[in-house]
This record gives structure tokens, sequence and C-alpha cells, in this order.
């Protein structure tokens, strides 16, 4: 369980249930975007876990057409960051997620797959700083980018994270 009271300002304001579950759900806007499909629920769990995390976000390609098995392989650090910090932040994400289909944000299919409703998540990406922004950025990619691994367990192994 989460004791919000052990983390510092900063850490509450950006691990907020509100906040990550409008992550995962830039997440879904933009694998909704790029495949015209629901979301499988491990992409957009992985993808918010990477966004908020400065280290991986940093090593993002610009673009969605480098393949994500060789950018893992040459990225090093991006594994060791998600060794040590998935657990962890995935702890504070999956609130996020619940918020969102709670709120109506999100929904499941029968699939256990997620889709964002219709008219609840607006497609410009704006916040009040730029870290939030970058997140919601990244966020948005990786939920593009992580399916065309072919093989999300085999981009998993790669980044040293179990579904």
């Amino acid at each position: 369980m989460i004791d919000f009271s052990d983390l510092s300002r900063e850490e509450r304001a950006l691990y907020n249930p509100a906040f990550t579950g409008l992550v995962v759900s830039r997440a879904v806007q933009g694998h909704q975007s790029e495949y015209e499909q629901p979301c499988p629920f491990t992409v957009a769990l992985l993808s918010a876990v990477m966004a908020l995390q400065p280290s991986v976000r940093q090593a993002l390609p610009r673009t969605t057409n480098s393949g994500v098995v060789r950018w893992l392989e040459a990225n090093k650090g991006v594994k060791a960051s998600m060794t040590q910090n998935a657990a962890s932040l995935a702890d504070f994400v999956r609130p996020g997620l619940l918020l969102a289909l709670q709120g109506g944000a999100l929904r499941c299919d029968d699939q256990g797959r997620l889709q964002v409703s219709e008219g609840r998540l607006r497609k410009v990406i704006s916040g009040r700083t730029e870290e939030i922004v970058d997140i919601q950025k990244a966020s948005h990619r990786l939920g593009r980018w992580l399916p065309s691994a072919g093989s999300l367990s085999i981009a998993m192994t790669l980044l040293g994270v179990r579904p």
C-alpha cells in the first residue's frame, strides 16, 4: 500500500492518482490513434511507468520509426532504470488507472483492453510545467510505439520487467 505521507511534496504532486490516470490515458490515446483499436492493459501500464522516469524519457527516440528492440539494446541504462524503478512506479500508476476507469475517462472491454471514452480527453497535450507536458507526450508516444516491437513479452524481457 502506498503511504503518500512518506513522499515529498513534489512526489505527491507527480504521483497523485489524477495525474497518473491522465498519463495512462495518454498511452491509451496514443495506441488508439496508431492502431485504431483498444489498447492492451500491459501497454498502457508499461508506457506510463516508462514515461514517469526522466532517464527513460530522455533516451526515447524522437520518432516512432526506430525499432523498439534495437533501441532497447542500444540503451542499457533504460533497462537499469526499469529494473530498479518499475515495480514501485507501477504501485503509483495502478490507482491512477483505477481512478480513470471509475471516473469514466477510460473504459475496459470484455477482453481487458482499454479505450479512451469519447470526449473525455483533449487531443492537445498541455500542462502547467514542461515536465508535465513531457511526461504526457512520452506516454502517448510509448502507447503508439511499444506494440511495434511485435512481441511485448520480448520488449518486457529486454526491459528487465515482468507482466
